[in-house]
């Protein structure tokens, strides 16, 4: 009698089971742990699309050309001097300057400029160069040298170099970023 009453209320369970408004609709807990896994796997895939596609997009900040006034010949000392609002090198032998972007042309990143313990030759253009000096990205390895040139990395071209002029009304050195110029360009003072 025990194991009829036990079984009658498990009959009785049972049909309630298949009266749940879940079960109307045709959801059940495989169903709906199946529809959670299909989710969660669609969100992975998404998410990782999403990751390699972003690199492809670049980080680089188009602004407008600027001309700007760095200062007076005198006050750029022998050697290399870095305008960290510019992101620019400008250069100094003897009179002679020039300048040369410190924007890498890979992502935007800011170049930095490594002093080598020993000169070393290198081909730039043909003929052979002695390098001092060269500019290292930090981010992704690009790698240029003295003149601007890239070498290393996954820069696709060489820095930019600026074209420089003395303002005639106080004698100081102008910068003009909406004009790249050769690689030849030197402005003797």
């Amino acid at each position: 009698m025990k194991s009829l009453k036990q079984w009658l209320a498990r009959l009785a369970r049972a049909e309630k089971l298949r009266q749940s408004p879940c079960r109307a609709r045709g959801t059940t807990r495989r169903t709906l742990f199946e529809k959670i896994g299909v989710g969660s796997l669609l969100t992975g895939i998404a998410g990782l699309c999403y990751a390699m596609m972003r690199p492809l997009v670049p980080d680089v900040l188009y602004e407008q050309a600027r001309r700007f006034k760095a200062g007076t010949p005198d006050s750029f000392p022998e050697g290399a001097s870095f305008l960290e609002e510019q992101r620019l090198f400008i250069f100094r032998r003897d009179k002679t300057f020039h300048a040369i972007s410190a924007v890498c042309t890979h992502l935007g990143c800011t170049v930095k400029m490594v002093n080598l313990n020993q000169p070393k030759t290198v081909q730039i253009g043909g003929k052979p160069v002695e390098v001092h000096y060269e500019f290292a990205c930090p981010c992704h390895g690009s790698k240029y040298y003295s003149d601007g040139s890239n070498y290393a990395g996954p820069a696709p071209r060489s820095l930019e170099w600026y074209k420089l002029e003395v303002a005639p009304d106080d004698g100081r050195l102008v910068v003009d970023m909406s004009e790249p110029v050769d690689k030849n360009f030197r402005l003797t003072v």
